[in-house]
Parts: structure tokens; C-alpha cells; sequence
């Protein structure tokens, strides 16, 4: 899978290059956004502005890669989902429980915001 990688100050952004992606993609999907929980800069922004349909395994592991990164404190927020996607999302009943947003401005937003709140509930600012 050819992805565009935009590493920030607090989070990376990571564009797949493909406008499909297929159920045998799942297992680099995960070689790719797992290695990032090991990075000093773990915290993804998952733009999907180039991708117009995804198979239902790529949905179910774009849900699952979410939680994981969630369970280890960091971020992962998805944006500029197409239609076809978000519908597919729906009725798969994955579209509630993920992080989302319309823009990648958004998304960056979030992951700021979820950085101070993790920092002030450790207690990092007391």
C-alpha cells in the first residue's frame, strides 16, 4: 500500500495513496500505524482523502488499530471519509464508536485536545 507520510510536532499524518482498500491490505495497515505506538511521535491522523471504498475487514482493523492506539494513550482520529466509506461504516456499525472528523485541520485539533487531556489527567500541569 503507498501511503504519504507528514510527520508534525505532535502527531503524524498518514494518506494512503490508494483510492481502494482491499481486505489483503489489513495486515500492512497494521505493520505500518502499530510501529508508530513505539515511536517518540505516536499520535496518527488517518486521511482518507484519496480513498473511495474499503472492503469490510480494512473497516473492522481501521476500528480495532483505533482502540489499540486509544488503550495506549495516544491518538488516532480518521478524516475526510468518503460517503461510500462512512455509509460502510454505518451499517457496519463501527461509524459511532471511531474517532472522526470532515477535515484534517479537525483531526489535528482533536489530537491536540486529547494531548492536554491526557496531560492533565496524569497531572502533569499540577
Amino acid at each position: 500500500m503507498n501511503v504519504k507520510l507528514d510527520t508534525k510536532e505532535k502527531f503524524t499524518v498518514i494518506t494512503p495513496e490508494e483510492s481502494f482498500l482491499s481486505a489483503n491490505m489489513t495486515g500492512e495497515l497494521d505493520e505500518l500505524l502499530l510501529a508508530f505506538l513505539k515511536k517518540d511521535i505516536p499520535h496518527i491522523v488517518f486521511n482518507m482523502q484519496q480513498v473511495e471504498n474499503a472492503d469490510d475487514p480494512v473497516c473492522h482493523r481501521l476500528s480495532d488499530l483505533q482502540h489499540a492506539f486509544y488503550a495506549e494513550n495516544r491518538s488516532f482520529v480518521i478524516c475526510h471519509l468518503s460517503p461510500t466509506v462512512e455509509k460502510r461504516l454505518l451499517e457496519l456499525d463501527l461509524l459511532e464508536t471511531m474517532n472522526i472528523t470532515p477535515s484534517e485541520s479537525e483531526a489535528w485539533d482533536i489530537v491536540q485536545m486529547e494531548e492536554i487531556e491526557r496531560d492533565l489527567l496524569s497531572g502533569k500541569w499540577d
